[in-house]
């Protein structure tokens, strides 16, 4: 081999800076992906009585953590005016939009992982172990006998709103004898934090091929979790798989997208996307292929945030996925995506503005006035509130298209504004119940020996589903006036009345719309609320003013300290923000300046 040869590789290789890791800077994100990662290892070696404190308190702890970093984070990299730093050699960004929306990621998570620990709203059928355990007695067990174990007084303990045996066919012994044998679906947890992991990640991202990266590590958890709903498990399954082919098509597409824009500018770094793009159409130059490339970007991440045409999967991922996954996707998955959608169309092509802005405006139209339509004709609560949220994805799209310093701050308030509204509202649907024994069999053959009609326990799961039709929820607020008054609140603050956050969200989005030539972006954002109210006040007078009916009223279980303080969250801020919004408003105002 030749000598000079060698000297020259040498010479070569030393040339190559090697990249710096700014651990500081990253080091929220680190503490989230490094507790999933530890809960993985719990979920292998724990004891199986062991993993559900472990789990509940390392994902809390873990979390709190990360949001004590990131404020230490926050005060460093904006001190005197700052916007942060790039970091990895620019592919992930640390300014000031990037700071906001993990901070707010980092808080909906806290709430939401609280939510997925509740253990009070389902009762199933005990392992006989348990049961001795609570206290039931002999005599209760051998009456239990032939009910599969229930006896007098239902036999069961509390349990998750999650699925005990994930792999096995819903309705069958397998899962039967999962749920008896006292199993907890305890991964949950892991997956949840690797998915805020990969939520904080994606709108910090600075080059499009960490962003996708980012896609996958949210979405791929988010997929499996969708499935493993106790109840319903069919429909949950169908929701998952759905979520998983069409999620599958959208990364494709960003994929894609990323390709055509490298194939145009030669990087698939934002600032130098945008910075190439801009001297292109300065000098005349074609940028066909960076648009070509920009529309399947948008098709990627306006999936993810839901907006009309692409958002076929929202109604029924939002129905069949356990409720405080639902709650969790609403809430963390848009302001996630909505910062990635941003931070795409203000750093890497503003320079294209004239040619993308009309797209945009046929997207926010449809997404408004399409989802409040819809909502109008549906009879389950959950998928009215999965059109709401289908709405609420147009009302925001207003602020990226007013395209300045106003419209960025008033998009960041609504995302705040509406994440808490909407986690609290999926919050309150999980605690309200059918009830929990079934008269149709006892009453039929009450008929045939003229006895009188007793309650029969429902098998294998002792407490009722969720009440989600609209004719269940009939005198519900006369029943239970403070849960009537907590989801009345929710409603009203999506509906866009006054002294709620909502009302200030939408004005603040409207009125930076219209200070950038987007009347009539307002005028039919007006009407599709107007409509939309329709929606949310029907569900109001059902609650307030029909009848409680006499029999297969719905009830209101009490859920654990975790859930409570979490809806009581959710209302404070609801409301604090409707009366007091200009703590937050100067905080998103301070806070919409990209990093380029």
């Amino acid at each position: 081999m030749n000598p000079n040869t060698l000297v020259g590789d040498s010479m070569t290789l030393a040339a190559i800076d090697t990249p710096s890791v700014e651990y500081a800077s990253l080091s929220p994100m680190l503490i989230v992906f490094g507790a999933g990662v530890v809960g993985v290892l719990v979920e292998a070696f724990a004891p199986g009585r062991l993993r559900y404190p472990m789990q509940l308190s390392l994902s809390l702890g873990g979390l709190v953590v990360a949001f004590a970093a990131l404020i230490t984070l926050a005060v460093a990299q904006t001190h005197d005016g700052a916007n942060g730093e790039f970091a990895m050699s620019g592919a992930v960004v640390v300014d000031r939009p990037a700071l906001y929306l993990q901070g707010l990621l980092l808080i909906i998570a806290i709430v939401a992982v609280g939510f997925m620990a509740e253990r009070r709203l389902e009762r199933v059928v005990a392992p006989v172990t348990m049961r001795r355990l609570a206290g039931v007695g002999g005599a209760e067990s051998a009456a239990g006998a032939g009910t599969a174990g229930v006896g007098p007084n239902g036999g069961g303990v509390d349990a998750d709103m999650f699925t005990p045996s994930g792999a096995s066919v819903p309705n069958t012994d397998a899962e039967f004898e999962a749920t008896r044998a006292g199993a907890v679906t305890t991964e949950v947890f892991p997956l949840a934090l690797l998915a805020v992991g990969g939520m904080m990640l994606f709108p910090a991202c600075g080059d499009l091929l960490t962003m996708f990266i980012a896609l996958e590590v949210f979405s791929l958890p988010l997929y499996l979790l969708c499935g493993l709903a106790r109840r319903r498990r069919l429909i949950s399954q169908e929701a998952s798989l759905k979520y998983f082919l069409l999620g599958a098509f959208s990364s494709a597409f960003f994929l894609f997208g990323s390709a055509f824009v490298y194939g145009a500018t030669g990087s698939l770094n934002l600032s130098t996307i945008g910075a190439s793009i801009s001297a292109a159409a300065g000098s005349g130059g074609d940028t066909t292929l960076a648009l070509i490339g920009l529309a399947l970007l948008a098709v990627g991440l306006l999936f993810k945030v839901g907006a009309v045409p692409f958002h076929s999967w929202i109604p029924d991922v939002y129905q069949g996925a356990p409720t405080p996954v639902t709650a969790f996707m609403a809430a963390a998955t848009k302001v996630a995506a909505f910062g990635a959608l941003l931070r795409v169309f203000y750093v890497g092509f503003p320079a294209l503005r004239e040619q993308w802005e009309p797209a945009l405006w046929a997207v926010a139209i449809a997404s408004m006035v399409i989802a409040s339509v819809m909502a109008v004709t549906q009879t389950d609560v959950k998928r009215m509130l999965a059109y709401s949220s289908i709405a609420h994805a147009g009302f925001i799209l207003l602020g990226l298209i007013a395209f300045d310093d106003a419209g960025l701050g008033a998009t960041l308030f609504y995302l705040a504004a509406y994440a808490f509204t909407t986690l609290g509202a999926f919050a309150t649907v999980a605690v309200i119940r059918e009830p929990d024994t079934d008269t149709r069999t006892s009453a039929r053959n009450a008929v045939i020996h003229g006895a009188t009609p007793t309650p029969t326990p429902r098998n294998p799961h002792l407490s009722g589903r969720e009440a989600t039709d609209l004719t269940q929820w009939s005198g519900l607020g006369r029943r239970y006036p403070l849960v009537g008054a907590m989801f009345a609140v929710y409603l009203l603050s999506f509906a866009g009345i006054p002294l709620t956050s909502g009302f200030i969200a939408k004005f603040d989005v409207f009125a930076a719309a219209a200070g950038s030539g987007g009347g009539v972006l307002v005028v039919i954002g007006v009407i599709s609320s107007a409509i939309a109210a329709y929606v949310y006040i029907r569900i109001i007078v059902a609650m307030f003013f029909d009848d409680v009916p006499a029999t297969g009223a719905p009830h209101v279980v009490k859920p654990s300290v975790l859930t409570t303080s979490g809806i009581a969250l959710c209302t404070l801020v609801t409301v604090a923000l409707g009366v007091f919004p200009q703590p937050l408003l100067d905080l998103a105002d301070s806070a919409s300046v990209f990093l380029r």
